[in-house]
C-alpha cells in the first residue's frame, strides 16, 4: 500500500511538470519573445546649413575709401599709397598706347586714373593707373588701343608694332620691315611704331597677310 502511494505521487509530479512545458497550456515556457514596439515617430532628415547671420541681424556695410589725386606720383609710390589705404586691385597700362609693360613700377609715373581724385569708392574697386616712364612726357589724352573692330584693318600708323599685333586676330600673318636702309631686326615691338601698312586702314580683314614698315620711336618715317 506504501509503495502504491509513492508511484502515485510521483506520477502525478510528473503529470504536472508536462502540462507546464506543454506550449497549448500556456506555460511561461511557451512564451514567444515579443517584437520590439515599432518607433511612433521616422528618424529625422539631417538639417541643412543655413548661413549665420551676423549677431545684430544686419549684413556688413561695405568698406569704402577716398581715392587720392595719383596723378603726378611715381607708380609704384601711387601704389602703396592706395594699398596703404585699403584699395589692392591695382593695375596699369601705357598711356601712350604702346602696350608696354610696368615691369619696373619705379620707373614709370603716373598720368591718370580710372576713378576720379575724390570720389568715396569701395575697397573693391580696381584702381588702373594710365602711366608714361619718367622720362617721358604724359599725352594730353590717352590712346586707346587700336581695334579691328568691324572687320576692317586699324590706321597703325604712328602706334606701335606691338599694339598694332595686339590688334589683329592672332592667326594673322604679319610681316614686319625697317622703315630704313640698315635692314634692323624688330625684337622690342613696342619700341617701334608702324610707318606704313598694307592693307590700308579701312579694308576688309579676310585672314590675308598683313605688312608693316616700322622705325625705333624717336626716329622719322622716312
Amino acid at each position: 500500500m506504501r509503495n502504491r502511494l509513492v508511484l502515485t505521487a510521483l506520477f502525478t509530479a510528473a503529470v504536472g511538470a508536462l502540462a507546464a512545458c506543454d506550449p497549448a497550456t500556456g506555460g511561461s515556457a511557451a512564451k514567444t519573445p515579443s517584437a520590439a514596439p515599432a518607433s511612433s515617430t521616422a528618424p529625422s532628415a539631417p538639417a541643412t546649413p543655413t548661413a549665420s547671420a551676423s549677431p545684430d541681424g544686419k549684413v556688413a556695410a561695405d568698406v569704402r575709401a577716398t581715392v587720392p589725386d595719383f596723378v603726378g606720383m611715381g607708380l609704384q609710390a601711387a601704389q602703396d599709397k592706395a594699398q596703404d589705404i585699403g584699395f589692392y586691385g591695382l593695375t596699369s597700362h601705357d598711356s601712350l598706347g604702346r602696350d608696354r609693360l610696368q615691369a619696373f613700377d619705379r620707373n614709370w609715373k603716373v598720368c591718370g586714373q580710372n576713378v576720379k581724385a575724390g570720389t568715396s569708392a569701395s575697397t573693391g574697386t580696381t584702381l588702373d593707373f594710365g602711366s608714361v616712364k619718367l622720362d617721358e612726357t604724359c599725352p594730353d589724352k590717352e590712346q586707346a588701343a587700336p581695334t579691328a573692330a568691324g572687320g576692317k584693318m586699324p590706321d597703325f600708323r604712328g602706334r606701335s608694332v606691338k599694339a598694332a599685333r595686339a590688334a589683329l586676330d592672332s592667326g594673322t600673318s604679319i610681316t614686319v620691315n625697317d622703315a630704313s636702309a640698315e635692314d634692323r631686326w624688330v625684337l622690342m615691338e613696342s619700341n617701334w611704331k608702324v610707318c606704313a601698312q598694307n592693307p590700308a586702314a579701312g579694308t576688309a580683314l579676310k585672314g590675308q597677310p598683313v605688312t608693316l614698315t616700322a622705325v625705333k620711336f624717336g626716329e622719322n618715317c622716312t
